[in-house]
């Protein structure tokens, strides 16, 4: 097929195709130009003022979202959250008060915090006791002394079944690429990989079986868990001393003062913040951690 035009357009849809001499060596070359009108779309500029109608779209979509969650959370504060203090929480704390003592509470805690990991349980409502019980310092020793021993007996539990293990790992390999990434490289590449699924939302209690299978050595692996455990255990043990406030406030019939408000509101959202931020970066070091892992296999 022979062009005898030196410059030709052919339309296609909303885009040119231009056909120019001198593409090459001696030939000719294809050059496509875009010039697919945008206006209408959602992020279409233009001179019709599209982008800044989308622009204002969203920030009235998130100004009703942010309405609307304040108004749940009023109404909670308001009146569900004093009925279930009323019916639950406080007459827990007063049982708990009157049946063991603060030894017993400590043996309690760390007693669980050892076994739950092992028979897949969750440690977090153990963490909250510890925090309503003994406070920031002697909660935070107590909990710390307790994770090495419960991330240790499933660590050693699942040296045993290794191979079942690998065998169910191949059945999930996007979630097993990530727990993977745990026993590549050195020393500092495995402690770094498992603090950072500690943070991440990767589910605690099955990592803790999964971990042997990825050829994880157990240094890296306790002080990575450690590490990472620290951000879980502090906001666990503030959501223990904050619910502790609110309900001895409920119990005692007054509200708290105007102080006592701002400290627990701002307190809330730098945890619930802090928390937020470090889970995503978290997640996006793993990621990049997953895609040079990627790079280097190809």
């Amino acid at each position: 097929m022979t062009c005898n035009a030196a410059d030709e357009d052919l339309k296609l849809g909303g885009d040119y195709v231009k056909l120019e001499e001198g593409g090459g060596e001696g030939g000719a070359r294809w050059r496509v130009e875009t010039s697919t009108s945008t206006s209408g779309c959602c992020g279409g500029g233009g001179s019709d003022g599209g982008g800044w109608w989308w622009s204002w779209w969203w920030w009235a979509k998130l100004i009703l979202v942010v309405l609307f969650v304040a108004v749940l959370g009023a109404v909670f504060f308001k009146w569900v959250g004093p009925f279930f203090m009323d019916k639950e929480i406080i007459p827990i704390i007063i049982w708990e008060r009157k049946t063991f003592s603060t030894t017993m509470l400590a043996l309690i805690v760390f007693g669980s915090l050892t076994i739950f990991p092992t028979i897949l349980l969750p440690s977090t409502p153990s963490m909250w006791v510890a925090g309503m019980t003994f406070g920031y310092g002697y909660g935070f020793l107590l909990s710390i002394g307790a994770v090495p021993i419960g991330v240790s007996i499933p660590y050693f539990i699942g040296s045993l079944f290794c191979h079942r293990i690998h065998m169910w790992l191949e059945k999930y390999p996007k979630k097993a690429s990530i727990i993977r990434l745990a026993g590549e490289g050195n020393w500092f590449n495995q402690f770094r990989a498992v603090a950072l699924i500690r943070i991440s939302p990767f589910p605690y209690v099955v990592y803790n079986y999964c971990a042997k299978a990825t050829d994880v050595k157990y240094g890296p692996y306790l002080l990575g868990t450690l590490v990472g455990m620290v951000p879980e255990i502090f906001v666990a043990l503030y959501t223990g001393i904050l619910i502790k406030t609110l309900a001895n406030a409920s119990h005692d019939r007054h509200s708290l003062s105007a102080s006592q408000i701002i400290f627990n509101v701002i307190g809330f959202c730098i945890t619930v913040a802090t928390t937020v931020i470090i889970t995503l970066y978290a997640k996006r070091r793993l990621k990049e951690l997953q895609m040079q892992e990627e790079l280097l296999l190809q």
